[in-house]
């Protein structure tokens, strides 16, 4: 009876996606396979997939070495040993089951190698070495090509970032940049992330890979903080700096200035360090801002379950839950309240702003100490690298100004943030009602808490079922 062999096939990289470098592979194989009198019954193929990268499973790989273990298939057959391996550690696990079954067959096209006896895997062991230390040097000098790249501010390879153009990836895509812009103003007003991905998910936007069923939310903090925003070029996700302590500049047009992109870079990471602030996702407009006007205790707003699209009934009220401490007697239809408080809010705000002069755009007072600061450090370095001090002498003075330095970055971005807010928060004095209630709720709630410290709910009554605004007590700051 012929021998039942696995053909296992694979290529590192394959940039049309079509196989072909597999599909040659597996038909040189399927031949000396016929040449052995041996029936290849299953094809293992890993195509653009790398055996060197050690964080990369290759699936096909790791079912071809459990069928081989279960006794499915009597041997292998490969274009060469190469394919199979480039890591020993894999080599030796294909070696163990040879040891296990002596019986089982191996073959390559390209060589000669026989990994069921001692001067076979003696051979093998030698020519994945070898082919670990190719792959080794290609990966230096890829690295090292990409680093060159990156001091030169020049783009690297792939697809373009969402925000630039397909074609050019150097030539920004001004209906993405609008929308980057738009979410970055959004996240400074109060908005989640979460909110702007699922509105972008919706809408198609931020270029979500194929077959994606959820965009990521890091993948849309990336696009809204990406350095490249800026023209900053990045070497392993590090913002990469010259020899004067400035970060490099790439060759690609941009879509932010520094200060717009530090603002929204720091507001992003204040939220994530600020956890005892955090607080859940709200659904309605008052949900922990109104309380209950007997027990003072803070009211949540509830969904009617019975409503539909439709029905003259209220889709969901404010009560006071006797679950979370509170007295219970108190409860009142959302929209309303929703709408009388919108209406006394903007009005509020609208009336400030005919008084109240608008903040001018200001550069932050310590640029200059910055820049001395950097120089001084950019000296300090070029110094040591001439000679005229030494590395001892170096590293007793680095440490403080890199500390002073990393401070007044900290402050700088938040100067930036705190500008920055109060541009895209200042903007509500022209809010209709209506495009009060389009904005995310994140935003509804800001423009809120920015006029209120809270709603007080008073009992309506037995009986009473028309709406009486009287009841509703807004406590303003």
């Amino acid at each position: 009876m012929a021998r039942k062999v696995g053909i296992y096939t694979r290529i590192s990289r394959d940039d049309e996606g079509e196989a072909l470098g597999v599909a040659r592979q597996r038909q040189d194989c399927e031949r000396l396979a016929d040449l052995r009198t041996w029936q290849p019954v299953k094809v293992y193929e890993d195509n653009d997939v790398s055996a060197f990268k050690r964080n990369v499973v290759r699936e096909e790989f790791e079912l071809m070495l459990k069928d081989l273990r279960a006794g499915l298939i009597d041997g292998v057959v490969a274009y060469d040993l190469d394919r199979l391996a480039r890591q020993p550690r894999d080599l030796e696990r294909l070696i163990e089951i040879f040891d296990d079954r002596p019986r089982l067959e191996f073959a390559t096209v390209t060589n000669d190698v026989n990994l069921g006896t001692a001067d076979g895997r003696t051979m093998a062991r030698i020519m994945v070495a070898f082919a670990n230390k190719s792959s080794h040097d290609t990966s230096r000098r890829i690295k090292r090509k990409h680093l060159e790249l990156a001091q030169q501010g020049k783009s690297n390879g792939g697809p373009a970032p969402y925000g630039w153009q397909k074609e050019d990836r150097n030539k920004v895509d001004p209906e993405a940049a609008r929308h980057i812009r738009a979410a970055q103003k959004e996240v400074l007003t109060g908005v989640r992330i979460g909110t702007i991905r699922t509105r972008w998910q919706e809408e198609g936007l931020g270029n979500p890979r194929a077959g994606t069923k959820r965009m990521a939310h890091h993948h849309v903090e990336h696009i809204l903080t990406n350095p490249r925003l800026v023209g900053y070029r990045t070497y392993h996700g590090e913002i990469l700096h010259g020899e004067e302590g400035k970060p490099v500049r790439g060759e690609w047009e941009t879509i932010n200035t520094p200060e717009e992109w530090e603002a929204v870079c720091a507001a992003i990471a204040e939220r994530k360090q600020n956890k005892a602030g955090q607080t859940l996702a709200r659904k309605y407009l008052l949900s922990g801002i109104a309380r209950c006007g007997l027990c003072k205790n803070k009211i949540r707003g509830q969904v009617n379950a019975r409503w539909k699209p439709g029905s003259k009934g209220a889709q969901y009220t404010y009560q006071c839950s006797g679950v979370n401490g509170g007295c219970g007697k108190v409860g009142r239809v959302g929209e309303p309240v929703d709408r009388l408080i919108a209406r006394l809010v903007l009005q509020e705000q609208r009336e400030k702003a005919a008084t109240t002069a608008v903040p001018t755009k200001e550069r932050w007072p310590k640029e200059e100490e910055l820049e001395s600061l950097l120089l001084d450090i950019a000296q300090l370095i070029e110094a040591e690298k001439a000679k005229t001090i030494t590395v001892s002498t170096l590293l007793q003075l680095l440490p403080d100004k890199e500390r002073e330095r990393d401070a007044l970055k900290l402050e700088r971005a938040r100067f930036y943030k705190e500008q920055k807010q109060a541009e895209a928060k200042g903007n509500t004095a022209d809010l209709t009602e209506a495009e009060f209630f389009n904005l995310p709720i994140e935003r509804q709630r800001e423009i809120v808490l920015h006029s209120l410290t809270a709603v007080i709910v008073h009992p309506a009554g037995r009986g009473k079922r028309k709406f009486d605004p009287d009841l509703i007590d807004p406590v303003w700051h």
